[in-house]
């Protein structure tokens, strides 16, 4: 009869433990069996359910809290936030910061959706402030327009009136943000942004989303190209 061979099979450790138990706290989110604000088990039954120690759910419950999925409240339990914030995205981002690809790429993706939701819900009054953001950048006296583009793209976001995606865009403005400082203030095309910016608001008036989707798109290429050529010239310059 042939023995059973050894195997090498590594102890879990207790952060991975505490990863498994996030897993299975965000599947009752995933699953429906709880919604937004409802109370979860308690540190008891989760040991019990997840037969694992305090320690490691405690450590769970924290991360959770820290990324905004779960509250806390003393003598009360914890509870499901009722609205999920942009921390996890932050989270996310925070991790790939030195993919400027990748966060150019999602801006690209989460823009180009918004604009579209943007055309179909604008209102005239948003409208207005847009046309206000279009004039303060004519007003500017360097080329240096990022405090008010980042004001005319959340804009835009706030106008598509979904709380995902707002969730979303202040933590991918401040990413794209630290991207656009590597260009140079002379490399920057003010006449450009503007003409961009004026075709972006002219499809939103006539609230025809493809136009809006093509005009965000001309504009956001322009900007993705720039930001990869200055940041090419810096890594060649430091060689």
């Amino acid at each position: 009869m042939e023995e059973n061979k050894e195997v090498d099979i590594k102890s879990l450790s207790r952060k991975s433990l505490s990863k498994q138990v996030i897993d299975e706290i965000i599947n009752l989110l995933m699953t429906g069996q709880l919604k937004p604000g409802d109370k979860i088990p308690s540190e008891m039954e989760l040991m019990e359910i997840c037969d694992v120690s305090r320690p490691v759910i405690r450590e769970a419950l924290t991360s959770l809290e820290v990324m905004g999925i779960v509250n806390r409240k003393t003598r009360h339990g914890t509870f499901f936030s009722e609205k999920i914030g942009s921390k996890p995205f932050s989270m996310m981002l925070a991790l790939s910061a030195g993919d400027v690809v990748s966060i150019i790429e999602t801006r690209i993706a989460l823009e180009l959706g918004l604009v579209t939701l943007a055309a179909e819900k604008i209102t005239d009054g948003e409208l207005a402030k847009l046309k206000d953001s279009i004039d303060d950048m004519k007003k500017l006296p360097t080329d240096d327009s990022s405090e008010i583009d980042m004001r005319f793209h959340k804009l835009i976001a706030h106008s598509a009136r979904n709380p995902l995606f707002e969730g979303m865009i202040d933590a991918l403005q401040k990413s794209h943000m630290k991207v656009l400082e590597q260009i140079p203030i002379e490399d920057r095309d003010l006449n450009a942004t503007l003409n961009y910016h004026q075709d972006i608001y002219d499809a939103l008036e006539k609230r025809d989303p493809i136009e809006a989707y093509s005009a965000m798109y001309r504009h956001l290429d322009f900007v993705r190209k720039k930001a990869l050529r200055a940041l090419k010239k810096k890594m060649e310059e430091a060689k």
